[in-house]
């Protein structure tokens, strides 16, 4: 890498001399690498050149060291940033990524901050809750500085009103990906956004506290045709956003996750307006079989999840399964109220043919409907069982013996025994990967002697605890908006997220969405190159 602006002493064989600036920068041409060996008289010269602190990164182009920059961490990037000026301002100059801890003291350096960084396309500004953030006249500063911005991510910036998203809003015409949570602007900003940011793409919003009950409608007298992406998670009142989801006709993906009031009504609409839809996303909605019916127009759906929506049953289920032909992935979280069984499964068994993964917890299927998915589901890869009652050996049998395809398997808190683990021996031909946890009559003796006859399966065997199941050991974490982007090779201190954290009046006033969710990522947390010998740890 390039040398600092001082240089240590030369070694003694060559003197104490003193190493000039034009000496430590001057070139001569010679080969970096060559394929022949050096000759014995071009040696001298050779490590002449070392001594003398010559910068072999000088006659590399700055595109060329810009590439280098992006392949180092965060902590390593800023410390290259410090050897000289030039490493200084091509590094400046190549960052389109920036994480700031937008506290207030924080506006006084954004001028210089953003001269240095003029290239900025993505941008996260993030306050924990003890700290003033930065306020409309730093947002305003930003959108005049970062013209080119096309991602935006604010966290907890409580001191942002409507006033400063609407400037925002006319100043960042090109935005396309904006992700705020736990700030305090409301539905006035949204509409701004919507406006003025014809270029939107993706919007996530999380906690918005300006958004209550007797809030203007959000995209009431515009229609978005660039909008692909809404994630709401956590609004008081969602609902609001209502004429935004069913007025975005190239909506792709929906995920309304924890949004208090009745959702009936706009996934109705939804299904009358937009039928490009590809993923949705229910968790923990007051959502009925009228909301799955209207889901139910939506004939392109490929990706449904329906969590803890104790309202859905087969009903429901059925008219998804009959007008939404193309489904690939349906997880079910039917939270032990046996709303949802062996009816509405058949009928996906009989009505959608490309299930690739199927993920259900809280439901309790029976041999019927396992043996109707394993035969015409032919293309079933991934299938995880949760917290089934009725899951048993005869069950498991009918798994292992006509689900071909059928690449990754988790089961937990099932009653099956060591018999319906060792059929797996000779069944899923294809089965690669399977997780067996907090199942009583499976013994680590029967996963072993699984791993043993089936050298290139990896199993993962755990007794956990007998007690209360948790079937988050399937799944992992709450849905996660598509918005989340990285924000790698920061320049300056980048703020821990404080998503994490209590929400005081969310959760205090409606404690029925306080748990965690468990069912999306079920397979995410499967390591590619796990090891089977880690099932016994």
């Amino acid at each position: 890498m390039g040398q600092s602006s001082s240089f240590p002493e030369a070694p003694a064989e060559h003197g104490h001399r003193e190493i000039s600036t034009s000496r430590r920068f001057s070139f001569k041409p010679m080969p970096i690498l060559s394929s022949s060996p050096v000759q014995p008289d071009e040696e001298p010269d050779f490590y002449e050149e070392v001594a003398h602190g010559r910068d072999y990164t000088a006659d590399l182009p700055d595109e060329c060291l810009a590439s280098i920059f992006h392949f180092l961490g965060s902590g390593d990037r800023k410390q290259s940033s410090l050897v000289c000026h030039r490493w200084f301002r091509v590094d400046g100059q190549s960052r389109h990524r920036l994480s700031l801890k937008a506290q207030a003291g924080l506006l006084p350096f954004l001028p210089s901050l953003f001269v240095r960084f003029d290239s900025v396309t993505k941008l996260a500004l993030r306050c924990d809750r003890k700290s003033i953030s930065l306020d409309d006249d730093a947002l305003v500063l930003i959108s005049i500085r970062c013209k080119s911005l096309t991602r935006l991510k604010l966290r907890g910036c409580r001191e942002i009103t409507d006033l400063g998203m609407a400037s925002f809003a006319q100043n960042c015409k090109g935005l396309k990906k904006l992700s705020c949570g736990s700030c305090m602007f409301g539905s006035k900003a949204m509409n701004a956004v919507v406006e003025h940011c014809t270029a939107l793409e993706e919007l996530s919003v999380k906690r918005l506290r300006g958004v209550q009950d007797g809030s203007e409608p959000i995209g009431a007298e515009m229609v978005s045709s660039s909008l692909k992406s809404i994630t709401l998670k956590e609004i008081l009142n969602g609902q609001c956003f209502g004429p935004l989801i069913v007025g975005s006709k190239n909506l792709k993906t929906l995920k309304l996750i924890r949004c208090l009031g009745d959702w009936d009504r706009v996934l109705e609409k939804l299904g009358n307006g937009n039928r490009g839809l590809i993923e949705i996303h229910l968790e923990r909605l007051q959502v009925t079989d009228l909301g799955l019916s209207g889901i139910s127009k939506c004939s392109n759906l490929e990706v449904l999840h329906i969590v803890k929506a104790p309202e859905c049953s087969n009903f429901g289920l059925i008219c998804v399964a009959e007008h939404c032909k193309l489904l690939r992935k349906l997880h079910i979280d039917g939270w032990r109220t046996n709303r949802i069984g062996d009816e509405g499964l058949i009928a996906i068994a009989k009505d959608c043919p490309n299930i690739q993964e199927l993920v259900l917890i809280g439901v309790n299927p029976t041999s019927l409907s396992l043996t109707a998915i394993a035969s015409n589901c032919q293309k079933l890869e991934r299938l995880a069982l949760c917290g089934s009652g009725s899951i048993g050996d005869a069950e498991f049998a009918c798994i292992a013996e006509k689900c071909v395809a059928l690449k990754k398997l988790c089961i937990k808190g099932c009653p099956i025994s060591n018999v319906g683990l060792e059929m797996l021996a000779w069944g899923c031909p294809s089965l690669a990967k399977i997780k067996v946890k907090k199942c009583r009559g499976v013994s680590g003796e029967a996963a072993e002697w699984l791993r043993e006859r089936r050298g290139s399966l990896t199993v993962n065997w755990d007794a956990g605890e007998i007690g209360s199941i948790d079937p988050s050991g399937c799944a992992s974490g709450a849905v996660e908006s598509g918005m989340e982007f990285q924000m790698d090779h920061v320049a300056v201190a980048i703020a821990p997220s404080s998503s994490n954290g209590p929400l005081a009046l969310f959760r205090t006033k409606f404690g029925f969405f306080s748990g965690r969710s468990f069912v999306p990522c079920t397979f995410r947390r499967w390591p590619v190159s796990e090891s089977s010998s880690s099932g016994n740890s």
